[in-house]
């Protein structure tokens, strides 16, 4: 396993691409505070538009992200940054216009191209070798990572050092510039029926045209929807992660003073927690990890959380920042884990609706997280709200892993008797539970579950490359 089946003039577009769709969302709750700071409650409002913003984003990625097709996935993206760019720069040209109307841009900014990151990311799998899926997830991981370390820095500099409408304005035209690099990306993704074979549209191998119209029809009906269901456990422990690390980081500020340091010391561990997500990425996708997915996954978070509960109660400031930076490090890992787990579970044709739910889990549970933060502040210490938040995670983990078990343990028990090949790669009633499956039988490895001799579920499954002529 290796980082050079990355290194692509393809993926380089596409991470060009992405950080100008990406980076205005890193940039925008910040932005808003500092559109509106100096207006009556101007903190209480950017507050509102923050969640406006965020709230669109989670109304918006399931939404459209359902309504995405593979065949025709460039129009339906394109639309969707132009409609938030235009949202950005009514924000930045229109400061002064009434709270509602902010609110309106806002949600609009949020909510039109939050399709773009489920859509960017199945695209990007479909650039690569399928073996090097995890090392691909895992650079995403670390270019995401760089985007929120550097996008405090620059909302912070233009807002307060030339303009506050400046930081939207920017969002604005780099959430206009990804069009460039979308139009010089492939068109479509993932139109076979067996995901994962051959090399992907990056080499122009193993893609064939024949299955999008199948993709189309069964994604237009209900049993896209029953796949993204049956999904639910990934959905729930990875919005489990990022409901624990946004209670710590805004909780951070409170319990650096409860400490009695300076809470100017915020920004610096923040950004160390940033650059050790990134550190982590890269380890993670040096190897392949044994182990099954879904184990993989809780391990990693309940390090995650031991390594938070250890900032809570550790009073110097070099000890917080050293458990953040590890807990960050940890925490990519588990996100990459979630992605891929993900990516077993669903078809082709079905990868971007069910990475736009996982952005919105994780922006839900992102927002849980706010709101789990101010009301324990009103009510108990700082590190208490951290442990109690510590709790939630555990819970969330232990219910996504049982869900994830037991998915398992019943596409074992049916995949004997249960195995119809459907349309686009979809195999019947059982797809969703079968599929589910998958990433415990590859073990470690992220590409795909191998076909195995004899007898039984592996044995059995189409969509597990049993068929490697596609004759059936």
């Amino acid at each position: 396993m290796s980082y050079r089946d990355v290194a692509t003039k393809q993926v380089l577009i596409w991470s060009c691409t992405s950080v100008g769709a990406r980076m205005p969302v890193a940039m925008a709750p910040l932005a808003l505070v500092f559109l509106v700071r100096e207006r009556p409650g101007g903190y209480a409002l950017g507050a509102a538009l923050a969640a406006a913003y965020v709230l669109g984003e989670i109304v918006g990625a399931p939404a459209l992200g359902l309504r995405l097709r593979p065949e025709r996935a460039r129009p339906q993206l394109a639309a969707g940054l132009v409609v938030g760019a235009a949202g950005f720069v009514a924000l930045g040209v229109f400061p002064g216009a009434h709270p509602g109307v902010l609110a309106a841009f806002a949600f609009m900014a949020g909510g039109a191209p939050a399709a773009s990151a489920g859509g960017l990311r199945a695209l990007l799998t479909d650039l690569v070798p399928a073996r090097a899926v995890a090392q691909a997830m895992s650079a995403e991981s670390m270019l995401m990572s760089g985007v929120w370390a550097v996008s405090p820095a620059a909302v912070t500099s233009l807002a307060l050092g030339l303009a506050p409408r400046l930081p939207l304005l920017l969002a604005a035209v780099l959430m206009a510039s990804s069009l460039v690099g979308l139009w010089l990306l492939p068109a479509d993704w993932g139109t076979d029926d067996a995901r994962g074979e051959g090399q992907g549209r990056g080499t122009g191998q193993g893609r064939g045209k024949g299955h999008g119209k199948g993709h189309e029809k069964e994604g237009a009906g209900p049993s896209l929807l029953g796949l993204l269901v049956g999904a639910w456990p990934v959905y729930v422990t990875g919005a489990a992660s990022l409901t624990l690390l946004g209670l710590a980081e805004l909780v951070l500020p409170a319990l650096l003073e409860q400490r009695g340091i300076g809470v100017g010391w915020s920004g610096p561990i923040l950004a160390g927690m940033a650059v050790g997500a990134g550190l982590g990425a890269f380890v993670y996708g040096l190897r392949a990890w044994p182990g099954r997915l879904r184990t993989r996954s809780v391990v990693l978070i309940v390090g995650m959380s031991v390594c938070v509960t250890g900032a809570a109660l550790i009073p110097g400031m070099a000890g917080i920042a050293a458990a953040l930076a590890v807990s960050g490090m940890l925490q990519s890992g588990a996100l990459v884990t979630r992605n891929l787990s993900l990516r077993e579970a669903l078809p082709p044709g079905a990868l971007a609706a069910g990475y736009s739910v996982m952005y919105a889990a994780a922006g839900a549970g992102y927002a849980a997280a706010g709101s789990l933060a101010g009301a324990l502040l009103q009510v108990t210490a700082p590190s208490t709200a951290v442990l109690a938040g510590v709790a939630l995670t555990l819970l969330l983990t232990g219910v996504g892993w049982w869900g994830e078990t037991r998915t398992g343990d019943r596409s074992a028990g049916g995949a004997d008797t249960v195995v119809t090949a459907g349309p686009a790669g979809l195999a019947g009633p059982a797809a969703a539970g079968a599929s589910s499956g998958a990433s415990d039988v590859s073990a470690g490895d992220p590409a795909g579950p191998a076909c195995l001799d004899g007898p039984g579920p592996e044995g059995t499954a189409i969509r597990g490359r049993c068929d490697p002529e596609h004759r059936l």
